[in-house]
């Protein structure tokens, strides 16, 4: 469930909210159905009435969506915009919707249920060569020299003031990986397209990829940098490129168990794979450097209780 504080840093996030504004305006017109999926606030609802749609349909399983209502009525749009309060996968539209719209992504687009409901709704809601709105997201990796993303990781389980062995910490947090920001000369080697998710054709809620690189420079290594870009519709597009203005999304990165040295030229093999197991994902990242080969996992990565691990194997 998002913050009120995060809902409004969505809203402020200009490029992102000028492309999907974009998106609607080239695909609104006035018999259009709209279904808002995971409206949160309804802004992207109240903007497909402002544009013209005759209905809009809102869904929004949480409690945002009584502030949905609110900002609705004081648009002017109550009339053309019915609410359900439920998951999609629970609800059946009075009509099919020529539009689908949503921002279901976290940092990347396998995100809690994200794709199943995207499938679901394709499958279920949306009329027969209606728009998906995105079309589609292409995923780009990179390996990256991170000293300050990763002391900001591991520092607080290596150096305290207190002179306490905190090591134990160290292996579960280098087990997760977090948003940040990177910049371009943080690269190690150019990036590469590990994945495209159509969203008009995707089945499989998981992803299983292999990528590699060859490093461009000598440096460290400290982990890979994940984030996408976004075609909405024909011709407009956002992307959170390191190089690009910085958006709301920012970019995953995956830390490696230790910083590895790396020479030009040398080859590193990388294999990243996501699961969703009931309502969250369980990714892996395997690593293979000339030095050093790392096996990771969120799965590792998440501190259990004796007593936890007893009820888990039950």
């Amino acid at each position: 469930m998002y913050s009120l504080y995060f809902y409004g840093q969505m809203i402020a996030d200009a490029q992102r909210m000028e492309a999907y504004a974009a998106a609607l305006r080239a695909t609104v017109k006035p018999d259009s159905v709209v279904m808002d999926l995971g409206c949160g606030p309804g802004v992207f609802a109240v903007l497909a009435c402002k544009l013209g749609a005759r209905r809009v349909y809102a869904v929004e399983p949480e409690n945002v969506i009584g502030l949905a209502r609110e900002i609705a009525a004081a648009n002017g749009c109550a009339e053309r915009i019915e609410f359900f309060d439920k998951l999609s996968t629970e609800i059946t539209l009075p009509e099919p919707a020529s539009i689908i719209i949503s921002d279901l992504r976290g940092v990347l687009p396998w995100f809690e249920q994200h794709i199943p409901s995207i499938i679901d709704a394709r499958t279920r809601l949306l009329a027969r060569g209606g728009v998906l709105i995105p079309r589609r997201d292409i995923l780009w990796a990179a390996l990256v020299e991170a000293p300050v993303q990763y002391a900001e990781i591991v520092g607080p389980w290596k150096e305290n003031n207190f002179g306490l062995d905190l090591s134990a910490g160290e292996c579960l947090t280098t087990n997760n990986w977090r948003k940040t920001h990177i910049e371009p000369e943080q690269f190690l080697a150019e990036p590469v397209c590990w994945t495209t998710i159509d969203y008009h054709e995707v089945q499989n809620p998981d992803i299983h990829a292999r990528m590699s690189w060859r490093a461009a420079r000598k440096g460290t290594a400290h982990g890979v940098a994940v984030w996408f870009d976004s075609e909405l519709v024909d011709g407009i597009r956002l992307s959170n490129h390191p190089a690009a203005p910085r958006m709301i999304y920012g970019a995953g990165l995956f830390p490696f168990t230790k910083p590895v040295e790396v020479m030009e030229g040398e080859r590193i093999e990388f294999r990243l794979a996501a699961d969703l197991v009931q309502d969250g994902y369980v990714w892996r990242w395997d690593t293979d450097f000339p030095t050093a080969s790392f096996k990771q996992s969120t799965f590792y990565g998440v501190p259990l209780s004796a007593a936890q691990l007893r009820m888990s194997a039950q």
